[in-house]
């Protein structure tokens, strides 16, 4: 399941996900994204993940096919979550991204928004 926020001032998109990421969750996502590239520069990207279980198979072709279409394309992305391999999971996109990538447990919320948005 996810949530989508878009900031009024256009280059912040905040996605909260929970349970498993789908090809239907993509289809929501996906335009939001590909709109907030085209018209801004610097976009930056908060992703939350609480009671996350990763992907479906279709969400997991989804999520490669959208990094490498966007790998230069983002400035920085905060992900947050609650489990080990989350994070490792925000070490391993690093190299496939030139974002500036950073990880911050659930608890840290605050501190992640802070770093996006500065």
């Amino acid at each position: 399941m996810i949530r989508i926020e878009k900031e009024k001032t256009g280059n912040l998109i905040k996605t909260f996900v929970s349970d498993k990421l789908t090809q239907e969750d993509y289809d929501q996502l996906i335009p939001v994204l590909e709109e907030t590239l085209e018209n801004w520069k610097n976009v930056r990207w908060y992703f939350e993940m609480q009671d996350f279980k990763g992907w479906s198979m279709g969400g997991a072709f989804m999520d490669m096919s959208l990094g490498v279409r966007h790998t230069t394309d983002l400035s920085k992305l905060a992900m947050v979550g609650e489990k080990r391999w989350q994070e490792s999971l925000s070490h391993l996109m690093k190299p496939f991204t030139t974002a500036e990538v950073r990880f911050y447990p659930l608890e840290e919320r605050e501190k992640a928004l802070e770093w996006i948005t500065s």
